[in-house]
């Protein structure tokens, strides 16, 4: 089967039908285009997102099955709650967006270099200048300790990559968010593919027809008008 080639020209070029995703690698739907924002939130409302290394043409994927979380199953472990009660972490929102991107980007332990090129970091820096684009925080001390960002649209919000310094930072940033997300009238946490970590916390894998149902009910919905802002 031969994978859709996108132009780069045209932004607004329709993407494939994700019936012809690839299984194997799994999702695999369409090669080149660009990150434009309308390119990307195009992607986005139908299920798609890129992830491609800097050495390779950007990829577009739909993965099937699909990680999600309903902000309602958020699973907090024993020992987390007791961190969460110590306060150890201040979290905060979109204060810090360009360093969490950054730190994001940082080659991981056990990783031999990262797909947040300078192309994808500036991609969602746009994103987050026109508010649609979004970072959650956690500091100890003063200091970046962990957090994550992602993209949201109606009431659906679209993880992205998380990173920790010190332990549990990024589980209370993304507790934290999921917990403001359910005040905020959010339906539905984009979780991509399964991770032990992410299903630990309630996330749990739906088939790809689902989740683009799910899109079409929530994506076009506003969520409470003043979220985001004053957190």
């Amino acid at each position: 089967m031969h994978l859709t080639l996108l132009d780069p020209n045209t932004p607004e070029q329709d993407f494939p039908p994700l019936q012809l995703a690839l299984d194997e690698p799994n999702g695999l739907l369409a090669v080149g285009g660009c990150l434009s924002t309308v390119r990307l939130l195009n992607a986005y409302r139908h299920g798609i997102f890129p992830w491609y290394n800097p050495d390779e043409p950007i990829l577009w994927w739909s993965p099937n099955p699909r990680l999600v979380l309903l902000p309602e199953n958020l699973r907090i472990s024993h020992s987390l709650r007791k961190t969460l009660r110590k306060q150890f972490f201040e979290v905060s929102f979109d204060r810090a967006f360009n360093d969490v991107i950054n730190a994001c980007a940082e080659t991981r332990k056990n990783s031999g270099g990262t797909w947040i090129s300078t192309e994808i970091s500036q991609a969602y820096i746009k994103l987050y200048e026109l508010g649609i684009a979004h970072s959650v925080e956690a500091w100890h001390g003063g200091t970046l300790a962990g957090g994550l960002y992602g993209v949201a649209l109606g009431q659906v919000f679209f993880g992205e990559s998380m990173f920790h310094r010190q332990t549990d930072a990024s589980k209370i940033a993304f507790v934290t968010l999921v917990q403001k997300l359910s005040e905020w009238g959010y339906q539905l946490v984009d979780c991509q593919v399964h991770t032990h970590h992410l299903a630990s916390l309630g996330a749990e894998s739906i088939t790809r027809s689902h989740f683009v149902k799910l899109l079409e009910q929530y994506c076009n919905k506003t969520a409470f008008p003043l979220a985001w802002k004053n957190v």
